[in-house]
């Protein structure tokens, strides 16, 4: 599937709302990430155990950049999520973005595991070193201020994106330690596309995909809730 350009995108899902070594950045190390409650501390630490199982392989430049970017695509989602949900008072905000929490350290265990930079140490809610992502932000922010079935879309704009993207790079590597972390992201990613789905729904709204097929989403959205995904 041919991407689209994100501005393009949510232009359109703008107009429904009204009816992710390379990357750059900080050249910071990543550290061990810290988890911010119990569940999280114990979520990420089981998995990290999974991957010390598994023996680190050549990284080649592709992947290293693939992991430096959803590091920023993880904090993306997590950023806008507070910040709707201080506007908007929705828990399924606050807790998509604990989930989003996660991901992010999940890929923060891969950086730390191949020494790679991590761009979003000690950066500031809303700012990012990819200019693609600091756009979508921008983007994204500009339209969940609207209204909440804005806020809702947006959600939905962003788990479309983030399933397309951790697909691609799922599909580009055959590091198992890479495969595992990403696959993991992909079933939380798909429970939350389902989360904002059955909100827009109650409302009224139907989402069309604009990421992902048509057939993956009606796929994703007609079945059940996956268990164990961080």
């Amino acid at each position: 599937m041919q991407r689209r350009t994100f501005l393009n995108t949510t232009l359109g899902a703008a107009a429904l709302a009204l009816a992710g070594c390379g990357g750059g950045g900080d050249s910071t190390v990543a550290a061990a990430p810290a988890s911010t409650d119990v569940t999280s501390a114990t979520t990420i630490a089981a998995l990290s155990t999974q991957l010390d199982a598994i023996p680190p392989a050549t990284l080649s430049e592709s992947e290293a950049a693939a992991l430096v970017f959803m590091r920023e695509e993880e904090k993306l989602a997590r950023d806008v999520y507070q910040l709707l949900y201080t506007q908007w008072g929705q828990r399924v905000f606050s807790n998509i973005a604990a989930s989003e929490q996660q991901h992010m350290d999940a890929v923060a265990l891969l950086l730390a595991r191949y020494n790679l930079p991590d761009p979003a140490a000690n950066a500031a809610t809303g700012v990012f070193t990819d200019p693609t992502l600091q756009q979508m932000f921008n983007t994204l922010m500009a339209q969940g201020q609207t209204s909440l079935i804005g806020a809702l879309t947006v959600g939905a704009t962003i788990e479309d994106v983030d399933i397309m993207d951790l697909e691609q790079r799922i599909a580009a590597t055959d590091n198992a330690d890479i495969a595992l972390v990403f696959g993991e992201l992909m079933k939380g990613s798909r429970n939350h596309m389902r989360a904002f789905i059955s909100q827009l729904t109650a409302a009224g709204v139907t989402y069309t995909p604009q990421y992902i097929s048509q057939a993956e989403f009606d796929a994703i959205v007609s079945s059940p809730t996956e268990t164990g995904s961080i």
